[in-house]
Parts: structure tokens; C-alpha cells; sequence
């Protein structure tokens, strides 16, 4: 097998299609709602290309020798450090490298299309719409085949999108063209989550316009909200009163197979030049405005946040910058294969399965939390 053909339930990144000379790949949903390559076996020419930077099969990081500096970080901007699901340092970093003659090429959400996608800016405007977390799996195709290889771009995305698109580079010698930032990362849930959730609340706003998956309104620690925002209404739903969304999400309830079994980017585990994250933990615990956890992985990757001069930057050791972040994959909760099942069955929108799921929501959290109180006794 000289092409990707075989390769199921994968991290989805999209690269292989990207590096296909003969552009015989294709990236599409399969049937549990997760971007999966699909090959035309006619025109595949067997150059194997795809196989070689695929992260998914193969084993290890395409990152050698990684030297770590951490620091915590926030946008000395207000607004931008408002806009952001942390401290805005990701913006920051892209926009300075526009400055200095680089393209970014960072994930927005569109709303016509119903998906986060990754997409190409050439200035700081464009670059607005990249600001802030996207918890979908973002579709990474048709922006990261218009990638010049002889161009400088800094490419942010997933640890495992990050992994595959340094094997790419580094393919065609092109890796010094190249800044390349991930982020400390939870996993992906299935779209057809996605989209019964946008079924179900929609129709509340009066045309959707935007989409956010984080807003300080109630404070950075208390962030994790839906904001569903129409021409004059919208939809705001917190995780702490509830919001399905996060309750599936976070609860592993339809998570990427890849991302339980497979995931090798955990804590500091990474291919990337920089990586970003929130600041959990005790250090910044009463700071409301929001604080980037911000990771450099080469020398490349510390030059770049030590010039950020719109930035202010406190150097800490990588256990505190990382603290609150995961250290192992996620688990499926006890009932995903129930869950999975409802959702597959509902991807045509059918509201009597989505109003099971919302009749319910209360019952999902039961098995994680007896698995904590196990744990607790037993540890007692």
C-alpha cells in the first residue's frame, strides 16, 4: 500500500491531500462525523508522499531535539486580550510576523459552511478572525493548498496538524520558510454534534452572523460559553449552567477515536515552534482579563516571544506554565457508544434524537462522577 486508502478513524489533519502531487486525495466526513482522507485509486501515481508525512502512521514527533523555554504571556491591547480565549499571545505572534513579511495562516469560523476552517491573511486585519479557541475539527484542505512552500507563512493549528505539516516541509526542504504554533489540546468532538447543536439553537437568533466559543463576559475562569450571536439576538450558554455543547465535548461523550487511542501531543509533546494555551493553575488563579501559557520548542520559536514587544512576558518553569493542562489522552465516557449511536442516527437533524440528548444532559455527567468519587475512595 503506497497511499493513505487504508487509513481509518485518523487525526484528520488534511496533510496528505495538501502534499498529493496529483491531487488524488480528498478530505471528507465519514459516517461518525470526522474528517478522514478518501482516495482515487485511478490516479495515484504510488509516490507514497502521503504516507511519509502522515503523523497518524507514523510513529514518534517530526521534531528533533526540542529545547523548551515557558513563559506566562498576555496582549499589552485590552480589547485584543478580551477577544481572546486566554491572553491573546497566538494574535500577537502572528501579527508580528506579518510584520515582518510573513502570511498567517490561522483557523475563523464560517458560518455559511457550518465548520471552522483554516485560512490564508496577509495583514493584520484579516487576521482579526483567527482570535480566539474553535472546539470543532477544523477543516484545513483548500487554505493549506495554497500554501507557496517558497513563501514564509506561520501555520497555526492542532498538535497532530502542526506534526503532519512539519513532516511536509521538512519533505521538501522547506522548514525554515516556516513558523509553526499549536496549542495544549483537549481533542475533537464529532461534527454531527456540531450540527444538531447549531439545529437546536439557531432557530433562537435571527440570523446567525457569528460564532464563539469562549467570552470573558463572566471572567476568563468562567469562559467556557456558547455565543450563538444573530443580526439582535443570540444564544449565551455556559458550561457552568449546563451548555450541551461542553457537557458532550469535555465529558468525552463523541470524541475522535484518534484522539483517545492515538494522540501522542500531550503536555510537552509537541512538533511545533511555539505552543499556546491558558494559564490554569494557582500562579494566575485570581487574574479575570485571561493569561497565555506560551511554549517555545526551538530557538526559533523563543526569539520570536521574547520580540514580542506588544506583549508582556513573565518567564516561569514549564510545570506552572502547564499546570491544569493534560498529561494523558482523554477517556470515552462510559456511555459513548450510546451516545455515538444517537448521533450518527441524527445527523440528518432529527429533533426527537436531539431532544433525547438534551432530556439527558443531566445523566452524562453521572458515570464521570463516579468515577471520581471511586477514585477518591479508593485513594482514600
Amino acid at each position: 500500500m503506497k497511499n493513505v486508502s487504508d487509513v481509518k478513524d485518523c487525526f484528520g489533519c488534511g496533510v496528505c491531500a495538501t502534499a498529493c502531487p496529483k491531487s488524488t486525495i480528498f478530505i471528507k466526513l465519514n459516517k461518525n462525523g470526522f474528517y478522514e482522507p478518501k482516495v482515487d485509486e485511478s490516479r495515484c501515481i504510488d509516490c507514497a508522499i502521503c504516507r511519509n508525512i502522515c503523523s497518524f502512521i507514523n510513529p514518534g514527533l517530526s521534531l528533533e531535539n526540542p529545547k523548551t523555554a515557558s513563559y506566562a504571556s498576555w496582549s499589552n491591547n485590552d480589547n485584543i486580550r478580551l477577544q481572546a480565549s486566554s491572553g491573546g499571545v497566538g494574535f500577537e505572534v502572528g501579527r508580528y510576523l506579518i510584520g515582518k513579511g510573513y502570511k498567517a495562516c490561522g483557523v475563523r469560523y464560517n458560518v455559511e459552511k457550518r465548520r471552522a476552517e483554516h485560512y490564508i491573511a496577509d495583514n493584520i486585519e484579516d487576521y482579526k478572525a483567527s482570535i480566539g479557541s474553535k472546539y470543532i475539527q477544523s477543516y484545513t484542505f483548500e487554505a493549506f493548498k495554497t500554501i507557496n512552500l517558497k513563501e514564509k507563512h506561520v501555520v497555526t493549528g492542532t498538535p497532530c496538524q502542526i506534526d503532519s505539516f512539519r513532516r511536509y516541509v521538512k519533505k521538501f526542504r522547506k522548514e525554515d520558510n516556516f513558523v509553526l504554533v499549536d496549542f495544549f489540546c483537549h481533542g475533537v468532538p464529532s461534527m454531527w454534534m456540531w450540527y444538531n447543536y447549531l439545529h437546536i439553537n439557531q432557530p433562537k437568533v435571527d440570523g446567525l452572523c457569528s460564532v464563539t466559543w469562549r467570552n470573558k463576559r463572566t471572567g476568563w475562569h468562567d469562559s467556557w460559553a456558547m455565543n450563538l450571536q444573530g443580526k439582535t439576538k443570540e444564544v449565551y450558554s455556559l458550561m457552568s449552567k449546563g451548555d450541551l455543547f461542553y457537557r458532550l465535548f469535555l465529558g468525552d461523550w463523541c470524541m475522535n477515536p484518534a484522539c483517545v487511542k492515538d494522540c501522542k501531543f500531550k503536555y510537552r509533546a509537541s512538533s511545533a515552534d511555539i505552543r499556546i494555551g491558558d494559564l490554569w493553575g494557582n500562579t494566575y488563579k485570581d487574574d479575570e482579563k485571561g493569561v497565555s501559557a506560551a511554549i517555545a520548542f526551538t530557538e526559533k520559536g523563543n526569539q520570536i516571544l521574547r520580540k514580542l514587544e506588544r506583549c508582556t512576558l513573565r518567564s516561569h518553569p514549564f510545570e506552572v506554565v502547564a499546570e491544569g493542562q493534560m498529561k494523558h489522552n482523554a477517556e470515552n465516557a462510559l456511555l459513548y457508544p450510546v451516545i455515538k449511536a444517537l448521533l450518527n442516527r441524527s445527523q440528518r437533524h432529527s429533533q426527537a434524537m436531539w431532544d433525547l440528548l438534551t432530556k439527558v444532559k443531566f445523566y452524562l455527567s453521572i458515570p464521570s462522577i463516579l468515577k471520581y468519587k471511586i477514585k477518591q475512595i479508593l485513594g482514600k
